[in-house]
């Protein structure tokens, strides 16, 4: 029986800078302050920490699976020197319309990894900064939680199909919840209160 309990992220938007025109170089890769500390803390505190990240990028050639790859080194360093360790990073290099089974908001990233890693779904977290993300989250049976530091600044009831769990201004403040609701503690600001 998985036991394990997992906070899958996203990426662009959540860990690092967003950008319209995509994340294609390890140099336009830009961690937001505090990130790498907040994945180290939630890895400290026994999650299975892993991104989940649509990068539809590869399949219009606008990145290459070389920069992908050294981005990700570059995350897993800066998570490394914070003390800490991502359990895995899983991506979907599909366009949106490829009817493939992993891009968010579908949910075959996280079944891999719970898979792959032991990881009960349901004891799980899922933050993201995107609609997608939260009806990943949900599809999947975790609780959701949406970052305000990418493509939403302010929650918006009418962009999501259903509502996040809870709202968080950044990743730092979603592993302080995280870890206060551990805990049994409140925190971040409910999406019924929003």
């Amino acid at each position: 029986m998985p036991s394990r309990r997992a906070v899958f992220l996203d990426r662009d938007g959540v860990i690092n800078r967003d950008s319209p025109d995509f994340i294609k170089t390890p140099e336009e890769m830009i961690l937001f302050p505090g990130a790498p500390q907040a994945i180290a803390r939630l890895d400290a505190a026994g999650f299975a920490v892993i991104v989940v990240s649509n990068q539809s990028g590869l399949a219009r050639g606008l990145i290459t699976p070389q920069s992908l790859e050294a981005m990700h080194r570059k995350l897993q360093r800066a998570v490394e020197e914070a003390g800490g360790r991502l359990t895995g990073i899983y991506f979907c290099p599909h366009l949106p319309d490829a009817g493939c089974a992993c891009r968010k908001p579908k949910t075959g990233m996280l079944e891999q990894a719970a898979r792959e890693h032991g990881i009960a779904l349901s004891e799980s977290y899922m933050a993201g900064d995107k609609p997608d993300d939260i009806a990943c989250g949900r599809a999947a049976g975790c609780r959701t939680i949406l970052i305000l530091s990418g493509q939403t600044r302010r929650y918006d009831p009418a962009r999501f199909a259903a509502p996040p769990d809870l709202i968080c201004p950044d990743l730092p403040a979603a592993a302080e919840q995280i870890l206060r609701e551990s805990e049994g503690a409140p925190g971040c600001l409910r999406a019924d209160n929003a």
